[in-house]
């Protein structure tokens, strides 16, 4: 055979192969026809799935091109899960029903003949299930969508009035026994769902502990190092808080304290000793009524045996008070313990300190009586 007659054969038999090919893979479920999904309410996929019972019923009868068109099945539907406006879509695909429309246009294969029993093929292993036949499957396929039907019935139908049932409870819930009942608040609801929070987070710690040992035993000393911390802490400022403990209220100052007189006194002594030109004396007067306001606010026990600076040293650091009090303090030790003369400019800064520690606010230190450094 010369070469130009093995190239004509060779040409004409891709022409004679190629029109099958094409026709082989337009049936093959890939080529399927699809399309966007359509968005489609309760009735309108009600409709659409009583259009496709009826190809289905229609293309196992036939069984030929025309009647099991996949084309005829539409488009995908997206449904709403519920009646309610806004509710959520699903996607319903019917992919699965152009395949088989594509596969019904072809008879049932005969059924394999059965092959004589022997010791090999009577063994679990050598079982080999039997497939469905395209008949068989067509009526699955009516089943469904008879399924897909009394679901969307279900879907639509109206929910029960219950009106009779909640009027039963009314009553009964008005009754002695519930009296006392008490609704939930929203500190108890959210509560709850801390708790519920917690309970989930400890039950992934425990799954996840089981997989991983390590994990549970590195959860179970990062809770007590923890908890130890806390402890610690909450020892510290108990610590602290008892460094200046409050006096009972049923209490009365001790004999010879600052606060056995009351702070209003001694700043009325104060006033008269300023205008009578008396500046140590009013500034010694306008310290201790601070030290009596503050006494009398169970800021620290009252007792007349401390210094200044012992005063000065039960007030924490943090307190808003301090800086104002120690500067008070500071005027005061200079004026009256010092013997440095004090003016009527060093009275006005003490008196402002010392109004804002009554008022307790936080006492502004605009400059230091008695001439110290700002």
């Amino acid at each position: 055979m010369s070469r130009q007659t093995a190239c004509a054969c060779l040409a004409l038999g891709a022409c004679l192969v190629l029109p099958q090919a094409r026709a082989q893979f337009t049936s093959t479920p890939s080529a399927l026809p699809t399309s966007t999904p359509n968005r489609a309410s309760l009735d309108d996929y009600r409709a659409h799935l009583h259009s496709l019972a009826m190809l289905v019923e229609a293309c196992a009868k036939a069984r030929d091109t025309k009647s099991c068109d996949p084309a005829a099945v539409g488009a995908d539907d997206e449904v709403p899960v519920s009646p309610a406006p806004n509710a959520e879509q699903r996607l319903v695909r019917y992919g699965w029903l152009r395949v088989l429309l594509v596969k019904a246009r072809d008879k049932d294969a005969p059924p394999p003949k059965p092959q004589p029993a022997t010791e090999t093929s009577q063994s679990w292993e050598n079982v080999r299930p039997i497939p469905a036949s395209t008949t068989q499957l067509l009526k699955d396929a009516q089943t469904r969508l008879s399924s897909d039907l009394k679901q969307v019935d279900a879907a639509a139908a109206p929910l029960p009035d219950h009106s009779a049932e909640r009027a039963v409870m009314k009553q009964v819930l008005a009754g002695r026994d519930f009296r006392n009942l008490e609704t939930t608040t929203p500190k108890n609801s959210t509560m709850e769902k801390v708790g519920n929070w917690f309970n989930r987070l400890i039950d992934s710690a425990m799954r996840a502990s089981a997989r991983a040992p390590w994990l549970g035993r590195a959860l179970i000393w990062g809770f007590i190092i923890a908890v130890c911390v806390g402890l610690v802490w909450l020892l510290l400022q108990l610590e602290r808080r008892w460094r200046v403990r409050l006096v009972p209220e049923d209490r009365g100052p001790a004999p010879g304290a600052a606060s056995a007189i009351p702070w209003q006194l001694w700043l009325e002594d104060a006033r008269r000793a300023a205008a009578a030109g008396q500046w140590r004396e009013a500034i010694h007067f306008l310290y201790w009524a601070a030290i009596s306001r503050l006494e009398s606010k169970r800021l620290w026990p009252a007792d007349r045996a401390r210094t200044p600076r012992e005063y000065l040293a039960l007030v924490a650091p943090e307190d808003p008070r301090q800086p104002g009090l120690a500067s008070l303090t500071g005027s005061f030790e200079r004026v009256w313990y010092g013997g440095r003369a004090a003016a009527e400019s060093d009275y006005q800064r003490a008196e402002q300190i010392a109004n804002a520690l009554i008022s307790g606010a936080a006492a502004s230190t605009p400059g230091t009586a008695g001439g110290a450094p700002q």
